[in-house]
């Protein structure tokens, strides 16, 4: 089964993102990096499953998520794997950068829990439910 990986330095902001999973009764398999080298580490890691979408921070100490998204790009394995970005910046410029740089989207995270859980159902049911995504091991 393909997880949804979740990168993310924040302990608060991944508990959320398991308190609205389960308000949402959703039961996709999550997988946790607490940051952006261990996000490189499991995403070259070809004996584990490649997760279906990536709901990765930007702002992390050490490697950024910006940094995740150029490797996730640049590998032709994982290039067209969904990453949504989830940042409480609302910079023009990190968006921008973001959009450069290849993510799939980028959505601010929302302060409110309802809003978030919200937030969350609409991105989950598009990217797992409506979008037709490349298998990765179809490819390379």
């Amino acid at each position: 089964m393909r997880p949804v990986l979740v990168v993310e330095d924040s302990d608060e902001d991944y508990q959320a993102t398991l308190w609205a999973m389960q308000k949402l009764a959703r039961t996709d398999l999550l997988e946790r990096c607490t940051d952006g080298d261990d996000a490189l580490e499991r995403l070259s890691d070809r004996t584990r499953p490649c997760p279906k979408l990536v709901l990765l921070d930007l702002n992390m100490p050490g490697t950024d998520g910006r940094e995740v998204l150029e490797f996730i790009r640049s590998s032709p394995y994982l290039r067209f794997l969904p990453v949504v970005i989830l940042s409480t910046s609302a910079s023009e410029r990190d968006v921008n950068d973001c959009y450069e740089l290849g993510a799939s989207a980028y959505l601010l995270k929302p302060v409110n829990f309802a809003q978030y859980t919200e937030q969350l159902r609409i991105t989950l049911d598009f990217w797992l439910g409506l979008a037709q995504v490349p298998d990765p091991a179809e490819g390379t």
